[in-house]
């Protein structure tokens, strides 16, 4: 029998249930009498973003493609030059996988990075990457050579320094956020100067930058820290969920465990009772280790039973049997560690146009953890939301960004949603959020920023400490506001 790979698990191990429909709710929408929905006209001048919930009238969009070094710094020269002397917004992005517009400059130049490069230096420990290359082209050149990114976001589709720039984290341990494997960047700033920004370089743009959501300037190379691939092994613990935040520390005490994760279980009636606890090891045998590859057929086939949870209590139930009981008994879930998050977003699209995913993420310290789950069984499943997912993972201490969502350790709670695309899904997800938000912050937590823009100013005060140092440093940096999207013009330029 086939071996299952950890994102085989992770999606629900469809292999059993391969042929069963997907969308349920989304298909009876259609027939709801009054419903306003929200559908993207995909018009000419606008860009929108992975929520399909976004779309922003843009001015021009430029694609830089394969572009480096000097030509793409005089490229973004010119385009902020003329974006300038204007008075229009730039904005620089690769793939727009934020959900409420951080990545679009409304009526500006929004410009795409496609392509790059990565040249590593084995002595280092490190690569030089040009900013727009995706995980999945760091991995490529990486692990042919024995390494592999030290941190990523979990699917590869994402561009180097736009994970810096919205300060993404991973799920190796015991790590911070990506922007803690950065040594350094290069970054056209709004007036066009070059400058290089590290820990002791330019320290307050670096730190302004890391989770800056590009409005401090346009990195164009990033050096960045690397890791040795190994061949890992998982282990599985199920136990009550309120114990999570004591039992993740408790098990990465060891030194041994180099990356995890954890999930809750979905079904309504028993929301948020059990977890799930999966940490990887090293094996004795790390020789001859294969070329990383994703979970391919086996994650394309977990997916259905992913979406066939829709409006389905039984295969909520379904799923997380597999995942606690028959996956782990029927697979030893051995891989590289490359392998492991060489997985591209693609894989958990559903192509429903009625229905739209949407995460959120929470961050909490570990000690709270079980106040987290009280609010989250009080909230969540009294809404009209259709709960899909959540992963936990472990965030170390960020002392870096000035918009750090990690002052302190804590567990991040990704939360996936299906909404469907109606005025009235979107005032209940904003409902439902706002209240989350209240909650999280009033047990010393936050929440993470590239996500709908539903909190309020006052709600993202609270959670980000230094939003108004961030803003007043902004200005002076760039009095011309000449990077902006949308979360500048919601909430920071409020402040």
């Amino acid at each position: 029998m086939r071996k299952l790979s950890r994102r085989a698990l992770l999606l629900g191990g469809g292999a059993l249930i391969g042929g069963l429909a997907t969308h349920r709710l989304g298909a009876d929408l259609p027939s709801y009498d009054g419903v306003s929905w929200i559908k993207p006209s995909g018009a000419e001048g606008t860009l929108n973003d992975a929520s399909g919930l976004s779309e922003t009238p843009i001015h021009k969009h430029l694609i830089l493609e394969n572009s480096r070094g000097d030509a793409l710094v005089e490229a973004l020269r010119d385009e902020i030059r003329i974006a300038r002397t204007s008075g229009r917004a730039v904005n620089v992005s690769a793939a727009r996988h934020s959900m409420g517009a951080q990545a679009i400059p409304r009526d500006g130049h929004a410009i795409t990075y496609q392509g790059g490069f990565v040249e590593p230096d084995t002595d280092a420990g490190t690569y030089r990457v040009q900013a727009g290359t995706t995980w999945a082209e760091v991995i490529a050149a990486l692990d042919p050579i024995g390494f592999g990114p030290k941190v990523m976001q979990s699917n590869h589709d994402f561009g180097v320094a736009a994970t810096f720039c919205v300060n993404a984290h991973g799920w190796p341990v015991k790590m911070g956020p990506m922007g803690a494997t950065v040594q350094s960047f290069d970054m056209v700033l709004a007036d066009g100067e070059l400058v290089t920004c590290s820990r002791t370089q330019n320290a307050d743009l670096f730190g302004q930058t890391m989770g800056g959501y590009g409005l401090t300037g346009a990195i164009t190379e990033m050096v960045v820290e690397m890791e040795r691939n190994t061949r890992l092994a998982p282990t599985f613990e199920e136990f009550p969920a309120k114990e999570y935040g004591t039992r993740f520390v408790e098990v990465l005490l060891d030194p041994a465990v180099t990356m995890a994760y954890g999930r809750l279980n979905v079904e309504r009636e028993s929301f948020f009772e059990k977890a799930l606890m999966i940490t990887y090891r090293a094996t004795e045998d790390q020789s001859d280790l294969p070329a990383a590859s994703g979970s391919g057929a086996m994650a394309h086939i977990a997916s259905r039973v992913y979406r066939w949870q829709l409006g389905n209590e039984p295969a909520k139930s379904l799923r997380w049997w597999f995942e606690t009981d028959l996956g782990p008994s029927i697979g030893d879930g051995v891989a590289t560690r490359n392998s492991l998050m060489n997985e591209p977003v693609l894989t958990l699209d559903d192509r429903n146009p009625d229905r739209t995913d949407i995460l959120h993420e929470y961050f909490v310290s570990p000690e709270r953890f079980a106040e987290f789950v009280d609010l989250c069984q009080r909230v969540i499943p009294g809404s009209f939301q259709e709960f899909l997912n959540v992963t936990l993972r472990y965030i170390d201490t960020d002392p870096d960004s000035w918009l750090s969502y990690a002052p302190v350790p804590r567990i991040a709670a990704v939360m996936s949603f299906s909404q469907e695309m109606t005025r009235r899904g979107e005032a209940d997800m904003a409902r439902m959020t706002r209240e989350l938000i209240d909650g999280v912050i009033a047990i010393g937590g936050t929440y993470y920023l590239p996500y709908r823009p539903h909190a309020t100013v006052t709600q993202m005060r609270r959670g980000y400490p230094r939003a108004q140092e961030f803003a007043e440093a902004k200005r002076a940096l760039d009095p011309s506001l000449v990077f902006r999207n949308h979360l500048w013009d919601q909430y920071l330029s409020q402040l």
